[in-house]
């Protein structure tokens, strides 16, 4: 798996879910021991960032999203790490704390499970559970263009 930083105005890449594509199910520990399950989200968008510690542009692209979600109050915004032990995702939160539910993708299933392949990934779900888009790529969640993909993903017209 690669990290991809922004190099450009073409970073970071915006792929639509494919339409007859089901969502994955999806069932994840939390770091804090609670499992945590796509399902139980439904009625409520939902951002899943697929992220590592070990990834410089994951670590980079955090913070703008601790601010969407801080921002945006009817979006569930999850961390989900890649394939790391929970002991190594202590210790890099321990010293960046991160105020967003962490789930654990020990085996890296969900990552295989959503077609990521570089990190960081976003995966975007709408509030009826279907997946609607994949943000490849180091993105700052504040900027003009995705405050348009959150305001869709929302059901906002602009």
């Amino acid at each position: 798996m690669a990290c991809v930083r922004r190099a450009s105005a073409a970073q970071p890449l915006r792929t639509d879910w494919p339409r007859r594509q089901s969502t994955p199910r999806l069932r994840l520990p939390l770091l804090d021991g609670a499992a945590w399950s796509l399902a139980e989200q439904r009625g409520h968008a939902v951002l899943l960032n697929f992220w590592a510690s070990w990834c410089e542009p994951c670590r980079d692209e955090l913070p703008s999203l601790v601010r969407l979600a801080e921002r945006e109050r009817g979006l569930r915004v999850v961390a989900v790490d890649y394939r790391e032990p929970a002991g190594t995702v202590r210790r890099f939160l321990d010293a960046t704390p991160l105020p967003l539910p962490v789930a654990l993708d020990a085996d890296g299933g969900a990552a295989k499970a959503f077609d990521v392949h570089a990190f960081p990934s976003t995966v975007a779900i709408g509030a009826d559970g279907r997946v609607r888009f994949v943000v490849m790529g180091e993105c700052d969640w504040t900027d003009a263009r995705s405050r348009a993909w959150v305001d869709e993903l929302l059901g906002r017209r602009g």
